[in-house]
Parts: structure tokens; C-alpha cells; sequence
């Protein structure tokens, strides 16, 4: 949520960089008249209480003076009743300013490419040269179906489409870089290991800007008097962690490596990416979470984006980095880098991870915030998010990439430790 006193000051130049975002955000001029009609109706509850408080005043001496108060006690009754019409006003006022300020999204930062879809992301870096084979290329689910490994006929069969079963060296392969990954970011890169609740409040959901925005894409438990949902990504439950709460400053910044299954009903890509497991409801993903002081919080984006180019390295897996331009980016972020990972079944680089930096935009829709020290003020944190990362399709790229001519699989040499074994067959 962006600061509503800034966006009134500036109204001219937020719709000027909201407007990069390739949306029509005309609709918020209207918190400039609200904010005005709020601020008219505050001042004038105040002043009526001022004077039921002076009139007050009037009766407790005419009584102590035995004198009759009743002109002055209906006097009061009548402001009584005008400020609760007053009050109610302003319920009805705030509640705008509210639903407005709920889906106006993040300012993108000034270094964010403009442009108006990913077409205009803007490619960073490379790593790695992607493989050239003497071989015809299969992609995951011819690999996956004849080693036996990911099944997708039964999973239908308990569930339904855009879920598997893993099996065997699959279950073993998906287990393997989920420990992988968080000792990589826990034992080397530092952060802390978290496995949240794999169930969130709409409290939750709202404070790290999945709602209102994102709200059909949730899976809604059908419980009475609850307001749970499964969770999406475990960047909601470890944003929650600190919700509602002053941080000493001199813990920042906090750095938070969480696995978690997400789980996403996936309802605005119906028709995209059917095949196979690039895109389903249920997936596993490891996160990586910061709370960064502001100044701090650029320098941490990009350790961040390095810390999940490591696995990547690790694995030996070419990738690209892309910066998102601001028609792509994400609601909360100001920034986003995109990494890429390289698919030879797809002969084209395909998104494994996103780091962003939202700013301060979840942190006042959470409320978290820090002192510098004991006497400073209380200031906002900015919160930043990384997938370290999607373990599915990290799956996917490994088993495509390290593909043989005789449909096995070489086991990357850094998972071998895990694995137990050299090759899937």
C-alpha cells in the first residue's frame, strides 16, 4: 500500500509513473476530493465535541447551582446524534479511500525498464552456453514417463489436471533439491530456515498484497466461521511473521530462507502450460525473505539475485537474468529481476525465479515497521522477496539438460551427496 498522504501531495506525478505500469489510473484523483470531504468531516466532529464537552461543562454547574439544565441537556442529546451521523459519514468515506488504495499497486523504482509487457523486459546477463546434442531433444514428461518417475494419470485420478505424483527417483530427485537448496542459502549464504504454516489467514493474504488483487487465484478452505486459505507462495506466512510489530533496528536486515508447498488455482492462465509440471496447482518452492532498512534495501536486491543465481551455478544450468520492465511487474514490487533458466524441450529460456524489492508497499499494509534506536521515530521497513528456488521447475531443468541419448539422467555432481546415486534410470 503506498503512503495516501504522498499520493494526494502528488497526484499528478504517482498517476505519471502508474501509468508506466500500462493501466488507466485516473480513478485515484478521486482520493483527492475523499481525502478533502474526510478531512471537512474530522474538523467538524471535533469542533461539536468541542462544544457537547463546553455545554457539558454548563450542565454540571447548573446542577450543582440547582438550576434547571434541560434546555442544555437536550442540547447535547442533538450534537450527540449529529456527530454518530458524522461518524457514520466518515466510515462510509474511509472505507473509500480504502477500496481505492487496496489495487493501486507499487511505484516501480526508477531504475525498472519501461515498457508496456514482457516484451520490453530488458536481458541483463547469461551465464552458461546452453548444450548442443548429437541427439533428438525430449522434453520432461517423454523423459519423466519413461523412466517412471512423474505420474500423471494417477494424480488425475486422486485429484485432477495440473497435479503429480512423484515416484521413485522422482520422489528422490524433488526431495533432494528441496535439502539442497535451503542448506545452500541456510549453512552457506546465512539465512535463517523456516517451514511455515502451509495455512494462511485473509489478514495474511491482504497484508502482502494478494488481496483484494489476487483473490480468485486462491484456494478458499471451506470451513465455517474461518477465513483460511492454502498458501501460494511462503513469501505470505514469513511477510506475517513480523506483522504488527516495531523491529529493533539494529536486527535488520533479517534474512529468512523458507520452504513451504504453495498452491495456486491458477485461474488468469487457463490454457497456458498444460503439459507436464512447469505449471501447477500444488508445488513445491523455497523463498527467500528479507526485512532491509530503506537504505539498504537495493544492495540487498541484488546479494539476494546472486544468492539465487548460486543454485543455478551449483547445478550448472545456463540461465539469464532480466530486469521486468514496468508493464511486467509484479503488484507490490518497485523492481524485479526474472531468472530465466534454459530449456532444450522448450528450446527457450523460461522463468525459474523472481526477486523483487517491494519497498515499503507490504510494510504498511502490514503494519512493520523499526527504530534506528530507542529514541528515533518509528519508520517503515522494506520487505523483499526471491524464489531460491521453484523446485519444480528446477526439476524440469535438470532432467532436460542433463538428459542422455538412452533416456537417462545424469545426476548434477552437486547433488550427488543427496541423491545417493549418478544417474536416474
Amino acid at each position: 500500500m503506498l503512503d495516501l498522504k504522498y499520493v494526494i501531495e502528488n497526484i499528478d506525478e504517482v498517476i505519471k509513473k502508474l501509468s508506466t505500469r500500462n493501466g488507466d489510473f485516473m480513478f485515484i484523483r478521486a482520493l483527492v476530493n475523499l481525502a478533502d470531504k474526510r478531512r471537512v468531516i474530522i474538523m467538524d466532529v471535533e469542533a461539536k465535541k468541542a462544544y457537547r464537552n463546553e455545554i457539558s461543562k454548563k450542565i454540571g454547574q447548573l446542577k450543582r447551582e440547582k438550576k434547571d439544565a434541560s434546555v442544555a441537556l437536550e442540547e447535547v442529546a442533538n450534537i450527540g446524534d449529529a456527530i454518530k451521523v458524522l461518524d457514520e459519514e466518515l466510515q462510509i468515506v474511509e472505507q473509500k479511500i480504502k477500496d481505492i488504495m487496496d489495487v493501486i499497486p507499487n511505484i516501480p523504482h526508477e531504475s525498472t525498464p519501461i515498457g508496456k509487457d514482457e516484451s520490453d523486459n530488458v536481458e541483463i546477463k547469461k551465464w552458461g552456453k546452453p548444450r548442443v546434442f548429437d541427439f533428438p531433444v525430449k522434453d520432461h514428461v517423454v523423459l519423466a514417463e519413461q523412466l517412471g518417475i512423474l505420474d500423471f494419470e494417477r494424480a488425475a485420478k486422486i485429484t485432477g489436471t495440473r497435479f503429480v505424483v512423484d515416484k521413485g527417483l522422482g520422489a528422490r530427485l524433488e526431495r533432494a533439491l528441496i535439502s539442497f537448496m535451503m542448506d545452500q542459502h541456510a549453512l552457506i549464504e546465512g539465512y535463517t530456515e523456516i517451514i511455515p504454516p502451509y495455512i494462511v489467514s485473509g489478514e495474511s493474504m491482504y497484508a502482502t498484497g494478494q488481496f483484494p488483487k489476487f483473490k480468485e487465484d486462491a484456494f478458499k478452505l471451506d470451513l465455517k466461521d474461518s477465513d483460511y486459505y492454502l498458501n501460494p507462495t511462503a513469501e505470505v506466512p514469513t511477510i506475517n511473521m513480523h506483522r504488527n510489530e516495531i523491529i529493533n533496528g539494529d536486527e535488520l536486515t533479517i534474512k529468512y530462507c523458507a520452504y513451504t508447498t504453495a498452491f495456486r488455482s491458477e485461474a488468469g492462465s487457463a490454457g497456458r502450460d498444460t503439459r507436464g509440471i512447469l505449471r501447477q496447482h500444488q508445488f513445491h518452492k523455497v523463498e527467500l525473505i528479507k526485512f532491509a532498512k530503506p537504505e539498504d534495501s537495493y544492495e540487498e536486491l541484488e546479494k539476494m539475485l546472486n544468492d539465487s543465481e548460486m543454485v543455478l551455478q551449483r547445478l550448472k544450468l545456463p540461465y539469464r537474468v532480466v530486469a521486468l520492465s514496468t508493464g511486467d511487474l509484479g503488484f507490490g514490487a518497485a523492481k524485479t529481476y526474472d531468472l530465466e533458466v534454459w530449456l532444450p524441450g522448450q528450446d527457450k529460456y523460461r522463468e525459474i525465479g523472481s526477486i523483487s524489492n517491494d519497498e515499503d508497499f507490504q510494510a504498511r499494509r502490514a503494519n512493520i515497521r523499526f527504530k534506528r534506536d530507542k529514541e528515533a521515530k518509528t519508520e517503515y521497513v522494506h520487505t523483499l522477496n526471491g524464489s531460491g528456488l521453484a523446485v519444480g521447475r528446477t526439476m524440469i531443468a535438470i532432467m532436460e539438460n542433463y538428459q542422455n541419448e538412452d533416456g537417462t539422467i545424469t545426476v548434477p555432481e552437486a547433488l550427488v551427496p543427496y541423491m545417493k546415486i549418478d544417474v536416474i534410470s
